[in-house]
């Protein structure tokens, strides 16, 4: 990997020198990148707020959940295959990246088949167990179903970007992704203003865009150096690599899945206020979307930097690593929160000019983005575990906290408690819930690795 290094100027050295320059180059690119993807989403939900319907608007944030709910066990294996590629390099064991990257293209593709088979098939009948309204069912089941004939490229894309993102390399899908948003917005203005296709024409404006994303990666991938390179001979499944990347990958996928689960309860509860609340709620987690993203920048950061240094034997610089995200994913985080909530008013007003719709959402914005960033106590130290092949124990901890207590919340204490704001307050309190035991077992796993390491 020495002599590879050298011929390929997009590989970061994470091994070596200062760490918060470094990590703010991975970081940054892949915030921008993450935002940009829900962005597809925001012009969606925008243009239909503003040239359809409040009832059009409903039926796209009728489908947040759900779609986050069947993609999110793909994306969490995308997740493994960073983490053991990274290590791979980490340990400057060429043969092992070779075969990482050839296992990860091949299970990209499978996942991009699989979900679309879900996607279709099932996805229409989950709406009306969630009780959809009536009024706006007939569209979110055509949403839906054009939505996930783009899905596939959507997972060939984050695989490719979880290969790039490895080496430390997050520009080049930032900028297949600025290019992808141009064709997004141009299609859904020409689809729903020009064409009045409605939520048909939001969601193949969205699945054009995923289909240029991927093209773009997959030729990106066809030129990369070395072991990185897609090619033909080289896809086929490695077992070794296959196994480390599932035993990360999945209970990733399934902690994301069912973290989606639970918020699909509470979008069930959120469907009986109406679809005023429905719109309200969706133009709301746009807001709370882009705060994440740029939390979330430095999960994916953490896993790359921890999983090469772990790679490397470096184990207090692992430690570095994960003061230094917990740091800047709590204070990016918090800096849009206030961002939103100080300027709610012009926010707002971009997505819809409903005062019922209106109401929900300011509500939401005081009940639940002010207090997000308080995630990154447990989204950071997770993402480290993971870095140091530790995904089993984050992934219980999280069903945990964000799930059965959400459960449990919804079931037992909502209907005693009935109001949107208290349905609304289980977020914040399951964020400290969660918080609290996912730093504790980090702190625990890592003097475990570091004695493991000195012994």
């Amino acid at each position: 990997m020495g002599n590879e290094k050298s011929k390929d100027s997009k590989m970061m050295d994470m091994l070596h020198g200062p760490l918060l320059g470094k990590m703010l180059q991975v970081a940054m690119p892949f915030a921008v990148s993450s935002i940009l993807q829900q962005l597809f989403i925001s012009i969606d939900v925008a243009v239909v707020g503003r040239f359809a319907s409040s009832e059009a608007l409903a039926a796209v944030g009728a489908n947040t959940f759900l779609i986050n709910l069947l993609i999110n066990l793909f994306v969490g294996i995308s997740v493994g295959a960073n983490a053991v590629i990274a290590m791979a390099i980490g340990a400057r064991d060429r043969h092992r990246v070779r075969n990482a990257v050839g296992t990860t293209c091949v299970i990209a593709i499978v996942c991009s088949l699989l979900l679309l088979i879900i996607g279709l098939t099932f996805a229409p009948t989950i709406l009306r167990w969630m009780a959809t309204p009536q009024e706006i069912l007939s569209d979110a089941t055509t949403y839906l179903r054009v939505y996930f004939l783009g899905v596939p490229f959507f997972i060939v894309f984050n695989f490719g970007a979880a290969i790039l993102r490895s080496k430390g390399d997050t520009r080049r899908p930032l900028y297949m992704l600025l290019a992808a948003g141009v064709v997004n917005t141009l299609c859904c203005l020409l689809f729903v203003i020009v064409l009045h296709w409605s939520v048909a024409g939001v969601a193949a404006a969205t699945g054009l865009a995923n289909v240029f994303s991927a093209s773009c990666m997959i030729c990106v991938l066809r030129h990369e150096s070395g072991p990185f390179r897609l090619q033909a001979t080289r896809l086929h499944v490695d077992r070794q690599s296959l196994r480390r990347i599932l035993v990360i990958g999945i209970p990733t996928g399934v902690q994301s899945m069912l973290f989606s689960f639970s918020n699909v309860f509470v979008q069930t509860g959120i469907n009986s206020y109406g679809a005023a609340a429905i719109a309200g709620s969706s133009v709301e987690q746009n807001f709370e979307y882009y705060c994440y993203f740029l939390m979330s920048a430095f999960t994916g950061t953490a896993v790359t930097f921890v999983g090469q240094n772990y790679g490397a034997g470096l184990i207090d610089r692992c430690k570095r690593v994960f003061w230094l995200s917990m740091a800047c994913g709590a204070l990016f985080c918090l800096a849009g929160n206030l961002l939103f909530h100080s300027e709610r008013g012009f926010f707002l007003w971009l997505f819809t000019a409903d005062p019922d719709v209106t109401a929900f959402a300011r509500e939401r914005l005081s009940d639940v983005l002010i207090f997000q960033w308080i995630a990154a106590s447990y989204e950071i130290s997770a993402a480290c575990l993971r870095g140091l092949g530790h995904s089993l124990e984050p992934t219980l901890i999280a069903i945990f906290g964000t799930c059965v207590f959400r459960l449990g919340w919804i079931f037992f204490y909502c209907p005693s408690h009935p109001g949107f704001n208290h349905l609304m307050a289980v977020y914040p309190i399951s964020w400290i819930l969660t918080g609290v035991l996912m730093l504790t077992a980090y702190a625990i796993t890592l003097r475990q690795v570091a004695a493991q390491h000195r012994a």
